[in-house]
């Protein structure tokens, strides 16, 4: 097990039931948080590392903001993407300034190349790494601002973190079906002060 420490300076991390109003979670989902390792290593197939654990814990209290934008909804299905009709302005909360740890522990996977190993590459070889766009944790346009590689995997101080608990209050998706929902995994866990990493067996499998 390894982990990364990553400053974000603005991201929603948003409700997949939110509509009118785009809430964010606390911290962010296991699949939130594969989908920034997959993008700091180059990967762009989503199944490679699928089987995976990560999970999220956060070292700090964010801030919270909302603001006013346009978002595209399909109020008539013959309307071209992109027409006006389409669009309506809604609120849209953001979590500030976060600081955020994110756990990846390969032991379930079977290839050699792993992702927790690929991370490490990452950070001690650059060079070797080809990805492309910016690195984000939420939307595109969320960017990271600084990644650290934790090598002992534990956290820099008492953090809130989400770890597997099947009588939890809390369920945060794993893998997200992009087409409908059918497809989409949740894990269902409670966030809870840790102080050192999670054990292997509280944090979600990726998939």
């Amino acid at each position: 097990m390894i982990a990364v420490r990553f400053s974000v300076p603005i991201a929603c991390w948003r409700v997949g039931t939110a509509r009118e109003y785009l809430e964010s979670h606390e911290l962010p989902p296991p699949a939130t948080c594969y989908g920034a390792l997959l993008s700091l290593v180059g990967e762009a197939d989503r199944e490679v590392h699928r089987g995976c654990r990560v999970t999220a814990g956060l070292l700090n209290e964010p801030g919270n903001a909302e603001v006013l934008r346009t978002l595209w909804r399909f109020k008539d299905a013959k309307t071209l993407q992109g027409n006006k009709e389409n669009a309506r302005p809604d609120f849209q909360q953001l979590r500030i300034q976060a600081d955020i740890v994110v756990w990846v522990d390969s032991s379930d996977e079977t290839r050699e190349a792993t992702l927790e190993r690929r991370v490490r590459v990452a950070f001690r070889e650059p060079g070797a790494v080809d990805r492309f766009g910016g690195l984000s944790l939420g939307e595109s346009t969320h960017l990271i601002n600084d990644a650290w590689l934790l090598e002992d995997s534990r956290p820099p101080g008492p953090c809130r973190a989400f770890l597997l608990d099947e009588h939890g209050s809390l369920t945060l998706p794993t893998w997200v079906d992009h087409v409908g929902s059918t497809g989409t995994r949740f894990a269902v866990g409670a966030i809870r002060t840790i102080e050192s990493a999670p054990t292997f067996t509280t944090m979600p499998t990726i998939g």
